[in-house]
């Protein structure tokens, strides 16, 4: 959903309200003091000036209520409101107030749809979330019940051929298979959502494990792949992995990290020679379960790894626009602030 914003205006802040009440609470008996001094009243009967005096102190303990109603009671009220408006009627219920009267409160209803607007992002991407997961279960163990069904009826009478029965366990392990990495990437993606601790990594520590892990591709860095990035080596591992599977699935045979640095982030951009990434994809590929591959074992969550453990370290990633083949993704992660 749009992020909303709340108008920007000058406030005056709480502390000088208070103070400005209570400045005045405190001026209202010295000014009639003086008054009554000035004046010389009468202590037999109130004159038509102590009258005025008191309606003067009367009119003055209304506005100061009213300034602190409108200022302050006001639109803490309304908030407290539009919470309960929320937790009625979910996202249309989110907009910001008529009035917020001083800069805490303005800062603190900014502070609540920020916070309200993530609720309801993260309920609708968990509903969605477990939808698909639903769904991409459900295909592979339909497919492993059916196949066992077939083997255990095979019967004397009309047995089933070697090949055949080759074919079905064939197709069991195939479903497993798709089962088993559906699962390590479920792990992942839980692995991302929940940041761990903090460490440190760099391009030049990852490229030997995934040369191993990839002996396909040909991988190599460039520029300041030994620059400490603020991702644990472990979350650096699955996020290029991911990259150089999807690389590979892809028909890549090159696989290139160029690293480059400023004074607070590593730039990464990670380009490939295989197939690319159609137009019609570009805006689709880190949604979870979106999969060009499906037939040939792709799950569609790599590159939603990739992104939700970037942005979970402070990290971001987007594609870029290329001519040719391949694809190029740049990669920007804060520095790793540990020394040594």
């Amino acid at each position: 959903m749009p992020a909303l914003k709340v108008r920007a205006k000058w406030r005056p802040p709480l502390a000088l309200i208070v103070y400005a009440v209570l400045l005045t609470v405190m001026a209202l008996p010295v000014l009639i003091v003086i008054w009554f001094r000035a004046t010389e009243a009468s202590v037999n009967r109130m004159e038509p000036v102590e009258i005025i005096a008191l309606v003067v102190v009367l009119i003055l303990t209304l506005g100061v209520a009213y300034v602190l109603t409108r200022t302050i009671t006001g639109p803490i009220d309304a908030l407290i409101a539009r919470t309960e408006e929320i937790a009625r009627g979910g996202k249309a219920a989110i907009r910001p107030l008529e009035s917020y009267g001083t800069r805490e409160i303005a800062v603190l209803s900014q502070s609540f749809l920020d916070l309200a607007g993530k609720l309801v992002d993260r309920t609708e991407y968990v509903r969605s979330f477990a939808a698909h997961v639903s769904h991409e279960l459900k295909s592979p163990l339909t497919a492993i019940r059916g196949a066992a069904e077939l083997l255990r009826d095979d019967d004397a009478e009309r047995p089933m051929t070697k090949a055949q029965r080759l074919h079905f366990l064939d197709n069991i392990v195939a479903d497993a298979v798709r089962l088993d990495a559906l699962l390590q990437r479920l792990r992942e993606l839980a692995q991302a959502e929940t940041p761990m601790a903090e460490g440190r990594s760099s391009v030049a520590s990852i490229i030997g494990p995934l040369r191993q892990r990839f002996p396909a591709l040909d991988i190599s860095g460039t520029g300041d792949t030994e620059t400490p990035i603020a991702l644990p080596q472990e979350a650096a591992v699955i996020v290029f992995a991911n990259l150089a599977d999807n690389a590979f699935r892809h028909g890549a045979k090159l696989l290139e990290f160029m690293v480059s640095a400023d004074a607070r982030s590593a730039f990464i951009l990670v380009r490939d020679d295989g197939s690319g990434i159609s137009q019609a994809n570009r805006d689709r590929i880190f949604q979870p379960f979106f999969s060009t591959r499906r037939e040939e074992g792709g799950t569609g969550m790599g590159l939603g790894i990739v992104h939700a453990m970037l942005g979970s370290h402070g990290g971001t990633i987007h594609l870029r626009q290329t001519t040719g083949a391949g694809a190029e993704f740049e990669i920007a992660i804060p520095l790793s602030s540990q020394r040594g």
